[in-house]
């Protein structure tokens, strides 16, 4: 089994986790960032055509990509970004699989290493769907963090469509 195979029920269950879905997210005060125009520009071409386009992919390459890499630029490349990547964690645990987007605290680019800290899943039209896919994902990368001696806390994740 691999990431994508984990329902949230399954993901729940199989790592006794508690769901609580009345939590205020994005109520903490957060210093709004300036985009460079070039790259305001960038979006406002590419998120209809993505969206227009209407697929995983489309909304993967023309809309989160290219968010992400600006997410790296903006930290003055203090974190690595991989995207597609097998992540392999613990077979015994079905904790294997692709990973569409993985962002670690660590500045080396050419493989990923601890401490991995967010995790980012792309969907076509389907948040729920992904949720148990993202939440799994996330459980690797605290563990891959621990086997590694660099856990840190927290571990965030985020499924998208690019739109939403």
């Amino acid at each position: 089994m691999a990431y994508r195979d984990f329902t949230l029920e399954k993901v729940r269950k199989q790592f006794g986790l508690t769901l609580e879905s009345d939590q205020d997210l994005f109520s903490a005060h957060i210093a709004p960032v300036t985009l460079a125009d070039a790259f305001t520009a960038y979006l406002n071409y590419s998120v209809p055509l993505a969206l227009a386009i209407n697929t995983e992919k489309a909304r993967s390459e023309m809309i989160i990509a290219p968010i992400l890499v600006e997410l790296k630029r903006l930290l003055n490349d203090q974190v690595s970004l991989f995207s597609g990547i097998e992540f392999n964690v613990d077979p015994a645990q079905e904790l294997t699989g692709f990973c569409d987007f993985i962002i670690s605290r660590s500045r080396q680019q050419l493989y990923l290493s601890a401490p991995a800290f967010i995790v980012v899943e792309a969907k076509n039209e389907n948040i729920k769907g992904g949720l148990g896919q993202c939440l799994a994902a996330m459980l690797a990368a605290r563990l891959f963090d621990e086997q590694e001696g660099q856990a840190i806390e927290p571990i965030y994740g985020a499924v998208t469509t690019g739109n939403q």
